[in-house]
């Protein structure tokens, strides 16, 4: 597994708490205006984006939680900054498993994947949970150890944790998707039920929104900014749900409010009909 740069970039907090947004699994495809399972991802992440500059005017940082291009595409990424590059902020990119890491890194740079943000009392873990050639997820021995790490400075440095990566680390109530978690999940939360610091876990891939506490960690998963999965079901089906984004205001005091936000008012096209695209 290919590591994301040691880096840790620090984050210039505009107000009394640090404000993130979350955009993640945008599918955009190597020409603009393709369409994944019927949907122009283009069309949908634009209005997510406009949402965002509506909704949130101050924002610290863009947090792009993977499956950012639909096929690793190398257009798709320069399409995305620009994209991106509409946010009065900066972003930050993780790979899924539709992801081309090194594409990535062609076209954002390693400021945009890196290993840990600071800002606010804060520290926000970047974790690389894409297997090359995969769909499922796995972390492994090396972004283990980074997560150690940065864990037991972030004891040592009094700050409250974040910790993003792509996949699911726990199950959701979907066959299909439950398949595809991160395949060491235990040794996971083994190491964030170790330390005190840790307050969320935010993650994509399963385009739909999730928010669930263990062990007074909240635990987030995020819809995307085009097609949207139906929960709880056995095998593949599609939400009509709109698409939409998640914002979170990360409190001094580890306390963390977030909710999801959806495009009204634009109409998407979406074959609901459709069995997979895998």
């Amino acid at each position: 597994m290919s590591s994301l740069s040691p880096t840790i970039r620090h984050l210039s907090v505009s107000g009394d708490c640090l404000e993130l947004v979350q955009i993640t699994d945008t599918h955009l495809c190597r020409t603009r205006g393709g369409a994944l399972l019927g949907m122009d991802t283009d069309h949908s992440l634009g209005a997510v984006i406009e949402l965002v500059r509506r909704e949130r005017p101050s924002l610290d940082a863009v947090l792009g939680t993977g499956d950012l291009s639909d096929q690793g595409a190398a257009e798709s990424y320069q399409r995305l900054l620009a994209y991106f590059d509409g946010l009065t902020a900066n972003h930050f990119w993780l790979p899924g498993n539709h992801d081309d890491l090194a594409l990535m890194q062609r076209a954002g740079g390693c400021e945009r994947l890196c290993r840990e943000l600071r800002g606010g009392g804060w520290q926000i873990v970047m974790l690389d949970s894409q297997i090359p050639g995969e769909v499922g997820g796995e972390l492994g021995s090396e972004q283990l150890a980074l997560l150690q790490q940065a864990l037991a400075a972030a004891e040592a440095e009094n700050l409250h944790t974040l910790v993003c990566l792509h996949h699911q680390p726990v199950k959701i109530g979907c066959d299909w998707l439950d398949e595809q978690m991160v395949a060491d999940a235990g040794a996971f939360f083994a190491l964030l039920d170790d330390s005190p610091s840790v307050r969320g876990v935010l993650w994509g891939h399963v385009h739909q929104e999730l928010e669930r506490d263990r062990n007074g960690v909240l635990l987030m998963a995020s819809p995307s900014t085009c097609v949207q999965f139906a929960p709880g079901q056995k095998n593949f089906k599609l939400d009509d749900m709109a698409p939409g984004y998640r914002w979170l205001r990360m409190h001094p005091d580890g306390r963390i409010e977030t909710a999801v936000s959806r495009v009204t008012g634009v109409k998407f096209s979406v074959d609901l009909d459709s069995g997979g695209y895998l």
